[in-house]
């Protein structure tokens, strides 16, 4: 058995979806982020980190893992599957995933906290952002153009961009155009796991449709910024 230590966010989505998709039984345990207890010793012990998400496996002696990337590896090794055991085909794989890690995850990230979060509009930092979400989404296509998933099989490669990528409005980034990111954006959300994985901890309203409800939550999440 696993435990899950989440939030609704897409690095916590990376890890539910994988679950999920993998068929491991795991249990729910809700970090609030806005009640800072991310922060708390006891989560800490675990997370040295302070963020989300973690998992501890019960089988291996509640053996911890923290950072989405390095959970989604153990899982799927774990599993046998998602993720696999020849040298160039697990490279491959994981060249997918650390492009997720390196680049869509903290691009993405640093457009939501300008567009959306920070208190003071840069119109210069918000460009920055978004034009690099945008020219990594057609990294994307251009690979997706000539393969039906992102590294050979379906992967844990996959998962990592689309938790991400799904949420593209939210960053204030477009994909039209890119057809092929979208026809593998539409494969990815018909999954049944994918769709439930996005759901854990609790499902979220479309915010960036809702403009009220954004303003709200951005707010809420300024208070994040400095923890």
């Amino acid at each position: 058995m696993i435990d899950l230590y989440t939030a609704p966010t897409p690095n916590g989505h990376k890890a539910s979806v994988t679950l999920e998709e993998l068929g491991i039984p795991y249990e729910v345990h809700v970090v609030n982020l806005l009640a800072g207890d991310q922060k708390q010793p006891e989560y800490v012990r675990i997370n040295p980190n302070g963020r989300i998400p973690t998992i501890v496996d019960r089988d291996a002696g509640d053996f911890a893992v923290f950072e989405s990337g390095a959970i989604m590896i153990y899982l799927a090794e774990q599993a046998g599957r998602l993720l696999p055991s020849d040298r160039m085909g697990r490279s491959l794989v994981i060249q997918w995933l650390m492009f997720q890690m390196g680049g869509i995850g903290p691009m993405m990230g640093q457009a939501n906290v300008f567009y959306r979060y920070f208190p003071e509009k840069l119109p210069s930092a918000i460009a920055r952002y978004q034009n690099e979400c945008r020219r990594l989404f057609e990294v994307l296509d251009g690979r997706l153009a000539e393969h039906e998933w992102l590294a050979g099989d379906y992967s844990i490669a996959d998962i990592a961009n689309w938790c991400w990528v799904r949420t593209h409005r939210w960053s204030g980034v477009s994909v039209e155009g890119l057809t092929h990111l979208q026809r593998w954006m539409g494969q990815l959300a018909a999954r049944p796991a994918c769709r439930t994985g996005v759901d854990v901890p609790f499902p979220l309203p479309d915010l960036a449709a809702d403009e009220k409800g954004a303003e709200e939550f951005a707010k809420g999440a300024q208070s994040l910024l400095q923890r």
